[in-house]
């Protein structure tokens, strides 16, 4: 359950891999899933994202752990 004073932002991602640059003659790779704890950059956390169905809603707690958000769970009743 949320605390009051906690300040929540939910924002949605929906690509499931990195964003690849060229920096001179070195690739850079930039996270676009928002799960990267190294940010800007990839850590390969977008592997998390493998079996997500695009009709769902998915967030991730901070042991990298996706929760589904639905109705009848207790995680989207705190949102609303």
């Amino acid at each position: 359950m949320l605390s009051v004073g906690v300040m929540v932002r939910l924002v949605r991602k929906d690509v499931t891999g990195p964003l690849g640059i060229k920096v001179g003659n070195e690739s850079k790779w930039i996270c676009m899933c928002g799960l990267s704890k190294n940010q800007p950059f990839c850590d390969g956390s977008h592997k998390k994202t493998e079996g997500e169905k695009a009709d769902k809603l998915y967030m991730y707690d901070k042991n990298g752990q996706r929760i589904e958000i639905n109705s009848s769970n207790e995680v989207y009743k705190t949102l609303i």
